[in-house]
């Protein structure tokens, strides 16, 4: 017996519900260990093509299909040419499952150091998103007095000649400016009331 036939003998030990619809007899026990002689090396290394060539979670699938075969044992037969088609179905429509299953939860699959720096670039671009749409709420004199001091890092004096007005007027501008700006992020949730 090869090795991949006694792991997967070894691990498959009969629970409740197995128990209900096959009775634990040595024809069941020659059933699974057939499957594994016969078909074994054959489903791993299907499971294995169609996984990307992941031979553990192809033996994964080896085990819960010899189990699946099994429990419908009675159904099956002990031997016969329709329990290949079969076990080849079962193995392909596992990986199917295991494929759907990772596609749900990506980010579960994630170390939990990369979530954090997931979450931190997604929360500073929906921030920016937000602080962006807030900006088009007001006129054109006050994002422009935003983006020259807080943006660009301009002083008042420089936002002053750049704009051809006095610093008293740079000053007055940006206060009222900021003010509409933290009202409409008031409105969105941004900042508390």
């Amino acid at each position: 017996m090869n090795g991949i036939a006694e792991a997967g003998i070894a691990t498959l030990a009969p629970t409740r519900a197995h128990a209900r619809h096959v009775t634990s007899d040595p024809d069941h026990d020659a059933f699974i260990q057939d499957i594994y002689e016969q078909y074994g090396p054959l489903l791993v290394r299907y499971a294995a093509r169609l996984l990307d060539g992941d031979w553990h979670k192809a033996e994964d699938i080896l085990q819960e299909t010899a189990a699946r075969a099994w429990k419908h044992a009675r159904f099956l037969g002990t031997r016969g040419e329709h329990i290949r088609p079969w076990l080849f179905t079962v193995t392909r429509n596992l990986v199917i499952d295991h494929h759907r299953a990772r596609r749900l939860r990506p980010l579960e699959l994630m170390p939990v150091e990369e979530l954090d720096a997931a979450w931190d670039g997604m929360d500073a671009t929906i921030t920016s998103h937000v602080v962006l749409e807030a900006l088009r709420e007001l006129n054109e004199q006050q994002r422009t007095v935003i983006r020259l001091m807080y943006y660009l890092e301009c002083s008042v004096a420089q936002a002053a000649e750049h704009l051809g007005i006095p610093p008293g007027t740079v000053k007055s501008r940006a206060f009222y400016a900021m003010r509409a700006l933290r009202k409409a992020l008031e409105r969105r949730g941004v900042l508390g009331e």
